[in-house]
């Protein structure tokens, strides 16, 4: 008879325990933050997690530069709401919980459509033909008004029916736990296409693709395939936006939408799998609390990710990364004293970028509201030029010492990642 051998395969135990607090922050996150702006928030975090992740199935995952994105998570959007409309009106007998998977099967649907034709190229080409989509479904989203609704959109009831065991989806709360169960879901989902075969040749494609094709793979039906996916994790994404929102507008469709993903996913990290989550829980605080502190928020933004992409283009996953691969060898300690000297200083040259900023937005847009301004409880006169000095002097004066600072760190970031390889190679010899 043949032996039998038994393979002892331990437990991943961190990984576990990532997955349980991710589980933990989602079903206690509303317990903490228990106003009703907040639990939206939350809500809103759990969306855009969804579609920053399906997005870096692309970007990170494949190495394809979509500028067209929001085409999937829109359509995703405007199918929901159709069909939460026709169960509203007795014409469809289907759960309000069940309506995100309408919207993934019209994200899934789409991506067949344009996905076989955008994926026929790589790199440049690409990007141009999905901004070219992304723009032609932007238009027609304003052009055929029976079906997108026009400027003004088009808008339903999520609470239909009669209520299952106590949830209407009236209550905010209920919604956030919907979308919660959702985020898990398909993080969980998307998580484990990184762990596929498709998903690990996706990797080989962004990294190699001579070298996949001479292997005998077709690597555009492995772009197409991925891209598929990603479609339909976009359409749950947005499908969870119609019942959050109950309106569906052309803007979920538009080129600033797609810019969003783009730019969030990589200042989260489009390198590393958590990083779009890092980036769709920026993108939440940008859009509805950043928003309402100045009018300038986009300028701003447009600066911290113009800084991100000098000193920290791998985003903030890849920051996190490489200071926990130093904390592992015990240096970490040796560091802290630079960063604060470069966050004070980096706060300093932001605080006197603002105070430029904030005037010369007031002498745009606010001028009939008198010529002072107040930027952090400070009243500045737009009309004297030591307001304008000032500001110049401590926006240089910090980037100054910024730089003075960063010089220094970075040759002793050198010395240790030196001192780290030699203990690496050290420990591989015995």
């Amino acid at each position: 008879m043949a032996a039998t051998h038994y393979r002892f395969k331990p437990y991943n135990v961190g990984r576990w325990v990532i997955w349980t607090l991710f589980a933990l922050v989602l079903l206690l996150a509303p317990k903490v933050f228990t106003s009703n702006l907040s639990i939206s928030m939350l809500a809103q975090m759990g969306i855009a997690i969804i579609a920053c992740l399906s997005y870096n199935m692309l970007l990170g995952q494949g190495g394809m530069l979509s500028f067209g994105h929001a085409v999937y998570t829109g359509l995703g959007s405007y199918m929901a709401i159709h069909a939460l409309l026709r169960v509203s009106e007795g014409m469809m007998n289907m759960p309000v919980s069940l309506i995100p998977i309408v919207g993934g099967l019209a994200g899934l649907f789409f991506a067949i459509l344009f996905g076989y034709v955008t994926t026929k190229k790589a790199g440049t080409t690409f990007a141009m033909i999905t901004l070219g989509v992304g723009e032609l479904v932007f238009a027609m989203s304003l052009m055929f008004s029976e079906f997108f609704g026009g400027e003004a959109g088009i808008t339903a009831d999520r609470v239909v029916g009669e209520p299952f065991m106590g949830i209407s989806y009236g209550p905010n709360i209920q919604v956030y736990y919907l979308i919660a169960v959702y985020t898990f879901i398909c993080v969980a989902l998307m998580f484990a296409f990184t762990r596929t075969p498709l998903g690990r040749i996706l990797n080989a494609v962004r990294d190699n693709p001579e070298r996949v094709e001479f292997i005998g793979y077709n690597t555009q039906m492995v772009r197409y395939l991925a891209f598929i996916i990603a479609g339909f994790f976009a359409g749950i994404s947005g499908g969870l936006a119609a019942i959050q929102f109950e309106i569906v507008t052309a803007e979920v469709v538009g080129p600033i939408r797609s810019g969003g993903y783009l730019l969030f996913t990589f200042l989260g990290g489009a390198t590393f799998f958590f990083g779009p989550i890092i980036g769709g829980v920026l993108m939440v605080l940008a859009f509805v609390l950043f928003s309402e502190i100045t009018k300038a928020w986009l300028l701003y933004l447009g600066l911290i990710f113009l800084f991100m992409v000098m000193y920290a283009p791998g985003g903030i996953a890849s920051l996190i990364m490489m200071n926990l691969r130093v904390a592992a060898f015990g240096r970490l300690r040796e560091l802290w004293v630079s960063y604060l000297a470069m966050a004070g200083s980096a706060l300093v040259m932001l605080a006197g970028a603002g105070v430029l900023i904030e005037m010369v937005y007031h002498l745009q847009l606010s001028t009939a509201m008198g010529d002072t301004v107040d930027f952090l409880g400070v009243p500045l006169d737009t009309t004297r030029a030591d307001s304008w000095f000032g500001g110049a002097f401590v926006m240089l004066t910090g980037l100054g010492i910024f730089e003075l600072v960063r010089r220094r760190f970075l040759l002793h970031w050198s010395e240790i990642q030196t001192d780290i390889e030699k203990e690496i190679k050290r420990r591989e010899t015995e």
